[in-house]
């Protein structure tokens, strides 16, 4: 504060001495003024406190300029170039030019009333001169002058600041057109830019721009009273031959940021561009600029690119167009009520520019920025799609040659088509004809995929194309295309031709799947096309591929709503067609089948196609596939796989009877429940050898919960042996199936199989479910609420039978007391399940009770067998509940 309190106190005194001086006491005086001024800015971080900082600002600002004219007065342009250097640089202590250079720096911070003091200096023209010097006049550089190069770069950075912050003010602007050397500027620009100071460039680009985004009425007149724009867009035409594109193209865009930013205070420099093959200009610069090297001249690429976009916005009057909206079209869709916000399309010409690029140049970079110029055009106003289609036709002619285009620029056109359905809620018959014709010709697969998936998305935001592609043949398309892979797919069953599909074609029969799948979906009409077309044969041929498994079963999950049983005759058959190791192919048929099975009214389909013996017979190709340690093949399949697929299967079979007393009374009467035990029981868990039980006494009883709990959710801190866990697995499905809930459950994470990846089967090693358990999913998330209940009605009860059945199974050598304890467990979790009356009569009534009693024949003989006493309880409680009690006594 002393510091800057002494420095007023002395520039005070200069004030006051100044109108007594000569000139040169006066200068003289100025700069032993300002190392102090300097010395005070650096000790006050930059925070300057003087009360005649404008004056100040002036009086410096002024003997700048007088020094930069005096040393520029009468010299050739070499000569005063280099004069001009030796001015502004630090030379040591005798650097008078550069002490005021740094002044006006630092000054030109401060404020906008200093800033004004400063432009009415004159510096604002006295800069240009030095700039227009700087940038034409290129310096040969010597081995000495390396040193200052640093030098250089510092004193650089401080004139173009200055620059920038007088030129940005329209004071400044006005000022600067003192010196007639802006249109030399510009124009030297645009006809010596391989010629210029090559340090120079950009900060006279920088600078150039922010005087273009500043213009004025004045400067306006200025440049076109000198035919600027001509002469620059002629020296330009002329470079456009023989300089690198990507200097053109850094040329280009200065003069071409003063046409665009001096639109809105005049149109003039527009119309002299236009009138001057300005935009013919553009066209034949930016057609160079195909196979630039990435990032090489990117940025001013882009910024022609940009300023093009821009001008399409610029012009005195709204287009009228009047087009013919094709119908049908969505609900929501009205032209008439669609509002301009302003930023529409006046102008084509510069539209016609980027239009004509992305026909005449492949060049990744180019067609891309130009699709997301027409995707901002269209974000602008949503009656810009209307107005440039219905003139120019863009997207529709587009569509021709898309395909000759690189792979990127196929998906972000398609994308672009995407757009105008998802966006602007408009259906492009004449567009979307002309993509169908696309997919028909298939001259580039790739470009036939990406095109296939843009209508696929379409599909799937309105029921209503599933009408417009039928109508327009391409569901017939499709089907006809189908059934010639299927049919090759027939051909080389069980060999490994090379021939056989992959990559791209082989995902495009993906997405034709799922386009035909999607077509499908809600709607009968386009089903019954299916059918008709005799295509349901062929369809099913694609099951056996993983990557087409999942839109294959949703097209034949479709077929179920007009024909259950021609649905249930092909999946019941392909799961009994299936081998024994095709496990992956059974588990995506059984989830089919259980989404089918939520209607009743497929549960007789279900009946008659033999669905009951289908799914239990997967359970006896499953001998032995529990075994622990596992043996055979399937030693190589993760037991993960094998409990899942025994889960799915107890869940339709669950499906299939729930509600439904007609299948519940043939599952019973056929004997399938007992069926059910004997495949269960030989899956290699439970013990098979028929061995007599020995008696232990037991150190500790655990709940069956208790054993849930620690087999399922992996917590126990008592590891369980493989094969026990397996049964818990297993009587933890049985016991959701006794309550009717089993088909609502979900334990197993969903497997998505990705493009590419080789139908197969689970190739998990043996150990993988101790390694894993992260396979299920925690059974306690999803417990309804009447699982976690003691009492609770019993819905099937030859699934109790089941369990009563595995009972004396639940054993193995050497595991003596963990069985007799698990085996009381279900025991008494039976007991409670048939502790109401209502459970109890449901049992008795079934009829299934004297097979149950043969099955546990050994337990009742024996009083010494540990089973005895719990089970004598149990049919005790039974017997209470029998119409004729003495039947079962």
């Amino acid at each position: 504060t002393l510091l800057w309190e002494t420095l007023g106190k002395r520039f005070v005194e200069y004030e006051q001495m100044a109108p007594f001086l000569i000139p040169e006491d006066q200068q003289r005086r100025l700069l032993e003024f300002l190392p102090l001024f300097l010395k005070a800015w650096e000790q006050s971080a930059g925070v300057i406190v003087f009360p005649n900082i404008q004056l100040l600002a002036s009086e410096v600002s002024k003997l700048l300029t007088k020094e930069i004219k005096k040393n520029l007065n009468g010299k050739p342009a070499e000569e005063a170039r280099l004069a001009l250097e030796q001015l502004l640089q630090q030379k040591g202590e005798a650097g008078d030019g550069h002490l005021l250079l740094k002044s006006v720096y630092l000054l030109s911070q401060t404020d906008l009333r200093t800033m004004w003091n400063i432009i009415g200096s004159g510096l604002p023209a006295a800069l240009m001169q030095c700039l227009y010097l700087f940038f034409t006049v290129p310096l040969k550089k010597t081995s000495d002058d390396r040193d200052t190069s640093e030098d250089d770069a510092q004193t650089q950075e401080m004139l173009v600041k200055i620059m920038l912050n007088m030129y940005k003010e329209e004071q400044g602007i006005e000022e600067l057109l003192a010196a007639d050397k802006l249109q030399s500027l510009i124009i030297a620009t645009s006809s010596l830019w391989d010629q210029c100071s090559h340090t120079w460039k950009v900060p006279t680009g920088c600078v150039l721009r922010t005087i273009s985004k500043a213009q004025t009425k004045t400067s306006i007149v200025y440049l076109q009273a000198v035919d600027c724009i001509k002469i620059a867009i002629q020296n330009l035409f002329a470079l456009a031959d023989t300089l690198p594109a990507c200097d053109v193209c850094e040329a280009a865009s200065i003069v071409l940021c003063f046409v665009k930013d001096s639109y809105p205070v005049s149109s003039a420099l527009l119309t002299e561009f236009e009138n001057n093959d300005g935009y013919q200009l553009l066209l034949k610069i930016l057609l160079r600029c195909e196979g630039l090297q990435q990032n090489e001249g990117d940025p001013y690429v882009d910024e022609i690119l940009d300023m093009l976009t821009c001008l399409t916005t610029c012009g005195k009057t709204e287009l009228k167009v009047s087009g013919n909206i094709v119908h049908p079209q969505l609900p929501h869709f009205d032209f008439e009520q669609t509002q301009s916000s302003g930023m529409t399309v006046k102008n084509l010409q510069p539209f016609q520019v980027l239009q004509s690029i992305f026909q005449r140049s492949n060049d990744q970079h180019l067609c891309g920025r130009i699709l997301a110029a027409i995707g901002t055009i269209w974000a602008w106003d949503r009656v810009n799609f209307f107005l440039l289609e219905w003139t120019l036709q863009p997207m529709n002619q587009f569509t021709d040659i898309i395909h000759f285009k690189p792979h990127p620029v196929q998906v972000q056109f398609f994308r672009l088509v995407e757009s105008i359905v998802l966006d602007l809620s408009y259906v492009p018959h004449e567009i979307l004809k002309k993509v169908q014709y696309l997919i028909k010709e298939n001259i580039v697969p790739f470009c036939t995929l990406t095109a296939l998936q843009c209508l696929l998305s379409m599909t799937q935001k309105d029921l209503l194309f599933s009408d417009i592609f039928r109508d327009s043949g391409l569901l017939g398309l499709l089907l006809a295309l189908l059934r010639k892979e299927a049919k090759i797919l027939r051909k080389s069953a069980g060999t490994h031709l090379p021939s056989l599909k992959e990559g791209t074609e082989k995902e495009l029969n993906v997405v034709m799947l799922e386009m035909v799948a999607a077509l499908t979906a809600r709607s009968v009409r386009n089903t019954v096309v299916l059918k008709d077309y005799g295509m349901v044969p062929y369809i099913k041929i694609f099951l056996d591929d993983e990557c087409y498994r999942s839109a294959t079963l949703s097209i034949l999950e479709q077929l179920s709503v007009i024909n259950y049983e021609e649905y249930m005759s092909i999946i019941i058959g392909a799961l009994c067609s299936s081998t024994q190791w095709e496990l992956h192919l059974k588990l995506d048929l059984l989830k089919s089948l259980l989404r089918i099975l939520e209607s009743p009214k497929s549960h007789s389909a279900f009946r008659t196609c033999s669905g009951f013996n289908g799914l239990l017979s997967l359970l006896s190709d499953m001998e032995g596939a529990l075994q622990d340690p596992p043996s055979g093949q399937w030693a190589e399949v993760g037991q993960n796989c094998i409990l899942e697929l025994v889960f799915y299967t107890l869940q339709g079979i669950t499906a299939a009877l729930h509600l439904d007393p007609v299948n519940s009374n043939f599952f019973q009467r056929n004997g399938l429940f007992e069926k059910m035990a004997e495949d269960l029981g030989s899956l290699g868990c439970f013990w098979t050898e028929g061995k007599r039980q020995i008696p232990v006494s037991l150190e500790k009883k655990r709940t069956f919960a208790e054993f849930l709990d620690a087999a399922l959710l992996f917590s126990s801190s008592e590891p369980f042996p493989a094969w026990l866990k397996n049964c818990i697995w297993i009587l933890n499905f049985l016991d959701h199936m006794v309550k009717g809930t089993l088909h609502q459950e979900s334990y197993f994470k969903e497997r998505k199989p990705e493009m590419g990846e080789e139908a197969r089967d689970d190739q998990e090693a043996p150990q993988a479910q101790e390694e894993h358990p992260v396979a299920f999913k925690r059974p306690g998330n999803k417990l309804p609420a009447s699982a976690c209940m003691l009492d609770c009605t019993i819905v099937h009860p030859g699934a109790v039978c089941v369990m009563v059945r595995l009972l004396p199974k639940l054993y193995r050598e050497g595991y003596a007391q963990l069985s007799q304890e698990i085996q009381c467990a279900l025991v008494d979790h039976i007991q409670s399940l048939v502790k109401s009356e209502k459970s109890r009569q449901v049992m008795c009534e079934s009829g299934l009770l004297s097979t149950v009693i043969t099955s546990c024949q050994d337990a009742f003989c024996s009083d010494s067998h540990p089973l005895h006493l719990p089970l004598t309880r149990v049919f005790e409680k039974l017997a209470s509940q029998a119409v004729q009690p003495h039947v079962l006594r």
